[in-house]
């Protein structure tokens, strides 16, 4: 498997540490955590009903008509690459692996492409596969851009699938209400701006031919019961949506500024994470994991992605840790 990150355990052993010395930044999730009510043991004794009001709340606060639950948006992403027959897909890149990974899997021919030269290249494609805002870069493509290129996929059987993990505190920017239009894939996550990635919940938004296809890979109950009753609370929940977006931006406006002022400048970032380039990215990673901080480490390019972190207290460990970066 590739690797991710939020592999605490892992740090922590290998550094002989107790894994609650340890901060971890590596992962992209929010710390401010939908306040989880105590979960019906009905949850556990029963088996998951998928008339239980979760796609109904997800299609309000999605703005999306056709969509599928599954077990994370990982999940589609496996998925989805067996329904075409072996072609030609580009994946905008950098970004997140399993993408490209998933795709080679299944027998396609994979071109990972520099985004400000993906259109040249739609005449040759079968599928691009695009992650908006990026992941680790945060850099973001337009709505009209992305529209623009699933007409020319489109008019030729080809898809758009856009991956919008880190898309919720930006939701003008986002495509999914244009997933009626055949061709256009969208990806949604739950754990990451919910602060909830052990729920293991996604979303599939798309037209519903290609749903039904994928419902039936992904087998009966694919969402454990106790994950469908949080996420039906947690989107249905306006108000706590607006005071997160708010609050996330601040916080990451915050993190930008601390990096800065510190020599390490981000070059993009989203609501979630701040990214930046440095030739030192192996030397500063091993810096702050002596720290215990755990950051998250890319070689092509050498980066740093840097989650939010939560409390006064972990402000300060890294704002200390930030210190001595420069030589």
């Amino acid at each position: 498997m590739l690797e991710h990150g939020g592999r605490l355990a892992r740090a922590a052993a290998a550094s002989g540490t107790p894994i609650e010395d340890w901060l971890d930044l590596s992962t992209g999730v929010s710390p401010y955590a939908w306040p989880i009510p105590e979960i019906p043991a009905r949850c556990w004794t029963r088996l998951p009903e998928e008339d239980d009001g979760l796609i109904e709340a997800a299609s309000v606060y999605y703005g999306a008509h056709d969509l599928l639950a599954v077990d994370g948006s990982q999940c589609a992403i496996q998925l989805l690459p067996k329904l075409r027959e072996p072609g030609r897909v580009g994946v905008l890149s950098p970004t997140y692996a399993e993408h490209a990974h998933a795709w080679r899997q299944w027998g396609h021919e994979v071109a990972e492409l520099d985004a400000d030269g993906a259109e040249e290249q739609l005449d040759s494609l079968n599928v691009l596969v695009a992650v908006n805002p990026n992941n680790p870069t945060g850099d973001c493509r337009t709505r009209d851009d992305l529209l623009r290129w699933h007409e020319a996929l489109w008019a030729r059987g080809g898809w758009l699938v856009v991956d919008e993990a880190f898309m919720d505190a930006t939701p003008q920017l986002s495509v999914i209400a244009e997933t009626h239009r055949s061709g256009l894939i969208v990806l949604r996550s739950f754990g990451k701006f919910f602060g909830c990635p052990g729920a293991r919940l996604g979303f599939v938004a798309a037209e519903r031919d290609v749903l039904q296809r994928l419902r039936e890979l992904a087998g009966p109950w694919p969402v454990s019961g106790a994950a469908r009753w949080i996420g039906r609370l947690a989107l249905a929940d306006f108000a706590w949506h607006e005071t997160a977006c708010a609050l996330l931006a601040s916080k990451s406006q915050a993190l930008s500024a601390l990096l800065q002022n510190h020599g390490l400048p981000p070059l993009h970032g989203t609501a979630l994470f701040q990214w930046t380039k440095t030739e030192q990215a192996e030397r500063l990673y091993t810096h702050f994991a002596e720290q215990r901080i755990l950051l998250r480490l890319y070689t092509q390019p050498r980066s740093l992605r840097f989650g939010l972190p939560g409390t006064p207290d972990e402000w300060r460990r890294l704002e200390e840790a930030l210190k001595y970066v420069l030589p």
